[in-house]
């Protein structure tokens, strides 16, 4: 295996990750003027408008179909990939952000409430039984990142922007 020619791979790596950091700087600038603050977590962070996973493999769909032809095995495993990866951004990934948002209401609640979970007002009262200087603690730690997966149309809007990136360049 020639390392040089993997390297330099501009389907691999160049335009590719260029449609990822075009799409990740396109989601701060949204966020941005949709919520008017800026947040560095955007440039970096999972979801949002346009899904920059869409954008890269999509890119990487439109340069195998240009460079080998649509009927080339490399096009086809490029094209499962892509949709498993967009399938994933707007179904498993979304779900899994969504809960993270319910968990959180939940956790703020219980907080709220005194800290009190199913279970815990027994450990406590052991505890003060045998002296155990352990304190009770809260239901809540770090919040889970809510921003995880995506909508469909932040999915689609990031593989028009792949596609077209594909095609530009």
């Amino acid at each position: 295996m020639n390392i040089n020619a993997f390297v330099n791979n501009n389907i691999l790596w160049v335009l590719p990750i260029f449609s990822f950091i075009v799409a990740q700087m396109l989601k701060y600038v949204i966020y941005a003027i949709q919520y008017r603050v800026l947040r560095k977590e955007r440039l970096t962070g999972a979801g949002g408008m346009p899904s920059s996973h869409s954008s890269g493999v999509c890119t990487m769909m439109v340069l195998m179909a240009r460079t080998y032809g649509m009927s080339s095995p490399y096009f086809a495993l490029a094209l499962m990939f892509g949709l498993i990866v967009m399938y994933d951004a707007a179904g498993v990934r979304r779900a899994a952000g969504l809960h993270a948002k319910v968990i959180n209401v939940l956790k703020t609640s219980i907080d709220e409430m005194g800290g009190e979970v199913e279970g815990e007002s027994v450990q406590r009262e052991k505890s003060l039984r045998t002296g155990d200087p352990r304190r009770h603690r809260r239901a809540s730690g770090k919040p889970l990142k809510e921003f995880v997966g995506h909508t469909p149309l932040e999915v689609l809007c990031g593989a028009a922007l792949g596609i077209a990136i594909g095609f530009v360049f």
